[in-house]
């Protein structure tokens, strides 16, 4: 039981919170100078880390950085022209596009630009005009530069984790292969047999995250819609529809690449 000084106590402390003052800025962090610093540390901090337990080169990491804060440098940029011009986002996404496939086949470990376009694009292309269709997705430059590239993101990942596990697998599990053939299954379904399995890991992370919204994170969306005003039940539809459309368009960008894998097309 609380004493009356306690009680007392207690009350001065509540009107101590009360009486602190919230800086008036639209972001969640504070971004003074002291971010600069913190940046610097991580990053940093990644690449030692990384080099000395990962053996990864120091230089692949503040790479990364630097390119992640010149490209955000240029959409912040471009980000009030997108919202005028339906050419410019269209343009922006193709560029979204390209980059998101060369990237996913570099990692693969392809030459063919296609190998990695087709999977990307084929998760994000019917999400979206579904998106569009139903009319929650409105012709709104800006919301389709937002909304489509986050499909586009999460396709290149599940496609680029998806594709460099099959290339994997099958090259190490090829006796496994060669058996199935040898009991009668085509190439095509012996491969299945390996590749199935294989690339089902690839949409783990999508429904992890899914799985665990709102008791493991506070998404992105959810909070900056919030803090811009919407209410919690409209901020948490929004991130609803972007987690489920997101594991979607991941699934069908694996199921692609594993079409691919089976049909012998990563392999060259």
């Amino acid at each position: 039981m609380i004493s009356v000084p306690g009680l007392i106590a207690l009350n001065h402390e509540v009107r101590r919170w009360e009486d602190v003052q919230v800086p008036d800025n639209s972001t969640l962090l504070n971004t003074g100078p002291a971010v600069w610093l913190l940046l610097a540390v991580l990053l940093v901090t990644a690449a030692t880390v990384g080099r000395a337990v990962l053996g990864l080169p120091i230089k692949h990491i503040l790479l990364a950085g630097v390119r992640a804060l010149t490209q955000l440098a240029v959409v912040a940029v471009l980000i009030a022209q997108l919202g005028r011009s339906g050419w410019l986002a269209a343009a922006f996404l193709l560029l979204m596009l390209g980059v998101a496939s060369w990237t996913a086949a570099k990692r693969i470990g392809s030459g063919r630009f296609w190998i990695a376009a087709l999977p990307i694009s084929a998760g994000t292309l019917p999400v979206a005009g579904l998106m569009l269709v139903t009319g929650v997705l409105p012709l709104d430059p800006l919301a389709l530069a937002a909304v489509v590239g986050q499909l586009i993101g999460g396709s290149m990942t599940a496609t680029n984790l998806a594709g460099r596990r099959l290339k994997q697998e099958l090259a190490l599990r090829h006796g496994e292969v060669e058996a199935g053939m040898a009991l009668g299954l085509t190439l095509r379904s012996a491969r299945s047999l390996v590749a199935r399995p294989v690339a089902a890991e690839a949409l783990v992370p999508a429904l992890d995250q899914t799985r665990t919204v709102g008791t493991v994170t506070l998404p992105g969306a959810f909070v900056g819609l919030v803090l811009g005003g919407a209410s919690p039940l409209d901020a948490g539809l929004v991130q609803l529809v972007v987690l489920i459309s997101l594991l979607a368009a991941e699934a069908i960008a694996i199921s692609v690449a594993t079409h691919l894998a089976e049909a012998g097309q990563l392999d060259r």
